[in-house]
């Protein structure tokens, strides 16, 4: 899984219109003022860092979380990282996170990156996705002990779909009862960083690439049922609101998969749900740039998880 090169060059590419994708030549003023944004191969192709140590938290493959520690004694305050991908294992795993862990622990944070089943593999898509982020989250006070880690100091950033599971965990403890999903005891997280992030399952839908989220709802949210009329009532984050986790919504202006209009909008529901919500739009950004280092973008999400632990 750690070798494997992500389907990126070939999906992801396409999805961005960043390669392989022809498309008509913009007019001289455009060109000229368009920001040249990142592609993946500028991310993956950097030597990739390795992490601390591997958790195993179940039997099967996707049952994994690396683990990112700081130097020195600890405790280490904590951010939960989730991964992109649209929710498909065959265009991202947790290993595309990696070069975003390794600058959060130079900058003092513990990282637990999770990885779980996406929608085009057995066992994922509802409701198997979202136990497994919510298993891999929960594990983290289990070892809590073991790695100095501080449950009293949890934030996470998710990025693209990772964006919309990392909303959901901080949302858990909204799930009716009657869900599959529910948990008595759901793992509590402070802050959430919504980096590009596809966090309203019917605003974004229309918005993003229909092979990012529209051909993949239904492996997502699940068939609806006679018990389950409403499939969004305990997927889309959206629909949960308010909770109590500040959440900030980062988004660059020239994202094309996940447009500022998702970020912007979704920040307004939240805010006149009652939640404590923001929204920062990173000019001359793209949908790369929210997780590669050296980045505004990136510097602009690592600044607001470092000052938070700092209250």
């Amino acid at each position: 899984m750690r070798q494997m090169a992500f389907s990126l060059m070939t999906v992801l590419c396409g999805l961005l219109a960043g390669c392989g994708t022809p498309v008509a030549p913009a007019p001289p003023q455009a060109q000229m003022e368009a920001p040249v944004l990142l592609k993946w191969s500028d991310l993956v192709s950097r030597p990739r860092p390795v992490a601390t140590r591997e958790i195993r938290t179940g039997a099967g493959a996707s049952d994994v979380v690396d683990v990112w520690l700081p130097e020195g004694d600890g405790p280490f305050p904590v951010v939960v990282m989730v991964h992109g991908g649209c929710w498909q294992k065959e265009i991202a795993d947790r290993t595309l996170m990696d070069w975003a862990a390794e600058d959060l622990r130079q900058r003092g944070l513990a990282v637990w990156n999770i990885e779980y089943r996406g929608v085009d593999e057995p066992g994922g898509g509802y409701p198997g996705t979202f136990e497994d982020v919510a298993r891999a989250a929960d594990a983290l006070r289990d070892h809590a002990g073991e790695l100095n880690l501080d449950t009293q100091r949890i934030a996470a950033i998710g990025h693209s779909a990772g964006g919309h599971l990392a909303l959901w965990l901080a949302a858990r403890g909204n799930l009716p009862e009657t869900s599959p999903l529910w948990s008595a005891d759901p793992l509590p997280i402070g802050l959430i960083v919504n980096s590009g992030g596809l966090a309203d399952l019917e605003a974004s839908a229309p918005v993003t690439q229909a092979e990012c989220l529209a051909n993949v709802m239904s492996k997502l949210t699940g068939a609806a049922s006679e018990a389950r009329p409403d499939v969004f009532g305990d997927t889309s984050p959206a629909r949960l609101l308010p909770f109590p986790a500040e959440q900030v919504s980062v988004n660059g202006a020239n994202d094309r998969i996940a447009p500022p209009v998702l970020g912007q909008s979704y920040t307004d529901k939240a805010s006149l749900a009652g939640s404590a919500a923001r929204y920062v739009e990173v000019p001359a950004s793209g949908h790369v740039e929210l997780v590669t280092p050296g980045t505004s973008a990136f510097d602009a999400e690592a600044e607001i998880l470092t000052e938070w632990f700092a209250k």
